[in-house]
C-alpha cells in the first residue's frame, strides 16, 4: 500500500484487472473538537438540561465560538433553571480544551448569553395546530414548528444501513478522539477532520480510493511522526483491509502542519455541519440543522422519523436503497407531501411503498415525539459522529421490519 501525503495523482479507474463504470463519492466527518461541533454539543447539552426538568420545554439554542469566547443565544420557553455558564464550561472541558495555550479553554473562556422566549406567533401554531380545531385526536394537537422539507435515507451498504463513505469517515474521527483521550497518541489536540472517497460500480461499493485525515497536534512533534502514528493507530485500525488497494491514496495532514486549531483557528457556529450530521451528501438535505432544537421542530424530529421509516423499509427487504422526502407547513400537524425514491431497487413499486408508509407510519409531530420518546434528554449523545447509524438511538431501531414484510406478498 502506498502512503501518499503530498499532491494528488491521477489513476485509471480499474478494479480486478478490467475497466469498470466507476464513480467516486466522498464524505467527511469532524471530531468533537472542531469549532462547529463544540457549538453543537453546547446547544444540545443546554437542550438536555431544559428537558431534564421540563419535558415540554421549547428550545431553539444557537451557539457561536471564537478565540477566547462563546456566545449562547436563542429562544427558550421552559420552567427549568439552566446554568448556562456551568454547561458551557463543562462541555469545553470534556472535549479537551483545558490549556490556555490552545487559545480557547474552559476556565478562561468568556461566556455571553442572549436569551428570549419563543415567539408567540410560532408558539401559537405549535400549541394549537390547524387540525386540532376540528379533531379530537391528541396527535393533532401539535403543529409543525416551521415549514420545510426533511429527508430520510437507508441503504444496504453497511450493517448500520448507512452509506459507506460517511460511516467510515465517522469511525475515523471517532478513533482520532479515542486515541487522543486515552493517550495512545498523546500529542494530539481536539480538532480534526477525516474524508473518505469510495469507488462505486452503480450502487455497489468496491474499494476505498482515498483517505484524508487532518489531526491537530502539539508544536513539538514532527510531521512524519504524526503521519506514521495516524496511519497505523487510526486509519489501519478503522478501514477494513479488504477495502484497501495498493493504489489507495492516503493523505495525512497534507499541509504539513496543523497546530493552531479549534476556535483559535476558526470560528464555530451551531448547525454548520448538517451534511456531516446526516448522510455525507449521499442524500439531499432540506437545510434545517438539528442541534439545540426541541422535538417540536420538525427539521429535527421529522428527519429522525424519516430515517426510522427508511431503515425499517430496507430492513424489511422492500428495497435495497430508499430516499424519503417529507414536507410540512407551519402550524399543520400532517405533512403536505411525502415522496419516495428507491432508485430502482424496490421489490414493489415506489408508489406502493408510498402507500405503505402512509398506512404504517404517522408523521404528525406529536406522534413522532411519542413513538421515538423525544421528550427525554438524549440529544448530547447525538451531536458527534453522525445523528444516524448509532444502534442505541430510538430512530435506529427496526421494530417494524417484521410487520412490513407482509407487503412482499
Amino acid at each position: 500500500r502506498r502512503m501518499r501525503c503530498g499532491g494528488i495523482d491521477s489513476m485509471r479507474p480499474t478494479y480486478g484487472g478490467y475497466m469498470q463504470n466507476i464513480r467516486l463519492f466522498s464524505s467527511e466527518s469532524v471530531t468533537e473538537g472542531h469549532p462547529d461541533k463544540i457549538c453543537d454539543l453546547i446547544a444540545d447539552s443546554i437542550l438536555d438540561e431544559a428537558l431534564r426538568g421540563d419535558e415540554k420545554s421549547r428550545v431553539a439554542c444557537e451557539v457561536c465560538c471564537s478565540t477566547g469566547m462563546t456566545l449562547v443565544m436563542g429562544e427558550f420557553t421552559t420552567s427549568q433553571y439552566i446554568d448556562i455558564q456551568r454547561i458551557v464550561r463543562g462541555v469545553i472541558k470534556s472535549i479537551g480544551y483545558n490549556d490556555p495555550k490552545l487559545g480557547f479553554d474552559y476556565h478562561n473562556c468568556a461566556v455571553l448569553t442572549y436569551i428570549n422566549e419563543q415567539s408567540p406567533d410560532i408558539s401559537m401554531g405549535v400549541s394549537d395546530s390547524m387540525e386540532s380545531k376540528k379533531s379530537g385526536d391528541p396527535y393533532d394537537l401539535i403543529g409543525a414548528g416551521d415549514q420545510g422539507m426533511m429527508f430520510g435515507f437507508a441503504c444496504t451498504e453497511t450493517e448500520e444501513l448507512m452509506p459507506l463513505p460517511i460511516a467510515l469517515a465517522h469511525k475515523l474521527t471517532k478513533k482520532l478522539t479515542e486515541v487522543r483521550k486515552n493517550g495512545v497518541i498523546n500529542y494530539l489536540r481536539p480538532d480534526g477532520k477525516a474524508q473518505v472517497t469510495v469507488a462505486y460500480d452503480g450502487f455497489k461499493p468496491l474499494y476505498v480510493d482515498t483517505v484524508v485525515v487532518s489531526a491537530q497536534h502539539d508544536d513539538s512533534v514532527n510531521i512524519e511522526s504524526v503521519r506514521n502514528d495516524v496511519a497505523k493507530k487510526v486509519i489501519e485500525e478503522v478501514i477494513p483491509k479488504e477495502l484497501l488497494r495498493p493504489q489507495t491514496k492516503i493523505y495525512i495532514n497534507p499541509t504539513g502542519r496543523f497546530v493552531i486549531g479549534g476556535p483559535a483557528g476558526d470560528s464555530g457556529v451551531t448547525g454548520r455541519k448538517i451534511i456531516v450530521d446526516t448522510y455525507g451528501g449521499m442524500c439531499p438535505h432540506g437545510g434545517g440543522a438539528f442541534s439545540g432544537k426541541d422535538p417540536t421542530k420538525v427539521d429535527r424530529s421529522a428527519c429522525y422519523y424519516a430515517r426510522y421509516v427508511c431503515k425499517n423499509i430496507v430492513k424489511a427487504g422492500l428495497c435495497d436503497r430508499i430516499e424519503l422526502q417529507v414536507a410540512y407547513a407551519i402550524g399543520r400537524a400532517h405533512p403536505v407531501s411525502v415522496c419516495v425514491n428507491t432508485f430502482g431497487t424496490g421489490k414493489v413499486s415506489d408508489s406502493q411503498i408510498t402507500e405503505i408508509i402512509a398506512k404504517e407510519f404517522d408523521f404528525r409531530p406529536a406522534a413522532i415525539i411519542d413513538k421515538l420518546e423525544l421528550r427525554k434528554p438524549i440529544y448530547a449523545a447525538t451531536t458527534n459522529y453522525g445523528h444516524f447509524g448509532k444502534s442505541d438511538l430510538p430512530w435506529e431501531q427496526t421494530d417494524k421490519a417484521d410487520e412490513l414484510r407482509k407487503y412482499l406478498g
